[in-house]
């Protein structure tokens, strides 16, 4: 896999929540260890106190070696190595495992020498509830005279239960894993669909250009045959098929366009552009194009030499003026003015159109977002000049946003940086 960026953060997002959720594994398993370790440590100290109540009873010396054997998780042996009553050690458990705040069901038994049998067990529920006494559950010990044996039922759940907060913290990053893993195939997905529609646009518009230059050039031949200019008839629909060969080859031009923009193939060239000079040949195009009455009022306070890219800096200026024109319900009228502050040079290219809804506004530079014509519940174009004129914008590092105007039409306003005119 080619390491992008895209892939590189998407590899950096998965390594960050693995080494979370390792990091809490870790912890939970930190957590199991210290919760064992305290019940252990209450269940020997409990068991302690109840050998020295017993050797007390019986006035005895207390032995110096530990009584206390654990032969399980949960079943210990205590040596008592004397003589004690079943009724006085129940007491004495029920008393000391409260004591230690030891909340636990358990269970005991007392090892009879007479019989060589493990007696007198009976099982103590916290709740009350009666339980059944697991007689083969308590083993002897050959080694041992005078004990008796505890065992704790639930110990193991309890320990799961008391690091209960731990397994719902690992259960949500897991589960944050697994959403982050399958957004990623999603997004890699839609990337891989996005990438063969970018192909298939760059292809079909490629092969579109190489059959509309043939149909331009055998147009333009033919309308200059004398058959055709004395016939009106014909002569009327070559320049039918004239111009809507041209509307279509600035269709597959802008698609091109933003194409390169998306593969990021363009590369600006900058050189000294002549604003006025600039300006004067957009509506000269502009007016050719259309063949109508158009009014472009050209309002420039100097003389202006911008640092750009003369052919995408034009393309955007007669993306705007064309836009204008198009959306014009009557005589368009286009004010193009420059204004100057301390932050840099404001190109404001003012009409009088139908505006946009307000609604619509924050989408206009989104590309493939259109508005529809007041007067026409048709959509016209492909929705991407604005988007190429934003792109643009951003590759010179200006800004562009668009207004609609008090009484109407809309301003479309660019932002030139104060290092990149004279």
């Amino acid at each position: 896999m080619k390491f992008n960026r895209f892939n590189t953060i998407i590899f950096i997002g998965f390594l960050a929540i693995v080494g979370v959720i390792v990091m809490q594994l870790f912890l939970l398993n930190q957590a199991y260890i210290f919760e064992k370790k305290d019940m252990e440590d209450k269940i020997h100290f409990a068991l302690q106190d109840v050998v020295e109540k017993i050797y007390r009873d019986n006035k005895s010396e207390l032995p110096i070696a530990n009584p206390i054997t654990k032969v399980s998780e949960n079943y210990f042996i205590v040596n008592v190595n004397d003589v004690f009553e079943n009724q006085i050690l129940e007491e004495y458990l029920k008393v000391e495992f409260e004591k230690v705040k030891l909340e636990l069901d358990f269970e005991y038994a007392i090892y009879d020498c007479s019989s060589d049998e493990m007696v007198y067990g009976n099982y103590i529920s916290i709740d009350g509830k009666p339980e059944k006494f697991c007689a083969d559950c308590f083993p002897k010990n050959n080694e041992l005279t005078y004990y008796f044996a505890v065992r704790f039922p639930s110990l193991q759940q309890t320990y799961f239960k008391s690091i209960s907060q731990y397994w719902i913290f690992t259960g949500v990053l897991f589960f944050v894993l697994i959403i982050y893993v399958y957004s990623v195939l999603l997004m890699l997905k839609q990337k891989r669909y996005t990438d063969l529609q970018k192909d298939f646009i760059n292809n079909m518009t490629h092969e579109f250009k190489t059959p509309l230059a043939s149909i331009l050039i055998a147009s333009n031949y033919a309308n200059t045959q004398k058959e055709i200019i004395d016939n009106p008839k014909l002569s009327k629909y070559m320049q039918i098929i004239i111009n809507q060969s041209n509307k279509l080859n600035q269709h597959i031009e802008k698609i091109l366009y933003v194409a390169k923009t998306d593969s990021k193939q363009i590369k600006l060239e900058k050189s000294k552009v002549d604003l006025r000079v600039l300006l004067e040949l957009v509506q000269e195009n502009i007016l050719l194009k259309h063949q109508r009455e158009i009014k472009i009022d050209l309002q420039l306070d100097k003389n202006y030499i911008i640092n750009a890219d003369e052919f995408h800096f034009y393309n955007v200026v007669y993306n705007i003026v064309d836009n204008a024109v198009k959306y014009a319900t009557i005589v368009p009228e286009i004010s193009i003015q420059s204004k100057e502050n301390t932050k840099g040079l404001s190109l404001l290219f003012q009409d009088n159109g139908c505006g946009i809804p307000e609604t619509d506004l924050p989408f206009v530079f989104d590309k493939f977002y259109r508005v529809a014509r007041e007067d026409s519940k048709d959509i016209e174009g492909f929705g991407i000049g604005l988007s190429y004129v934003k792109r643009v914008c951003e590759l010179h590092k200006w800004k562009v946003d668009a207004q609609n105007n008090e009484e109407k039409g809309i301003t479309i306003t660019i932002k030139i940086n104060k290092n990149d005119y004279e």
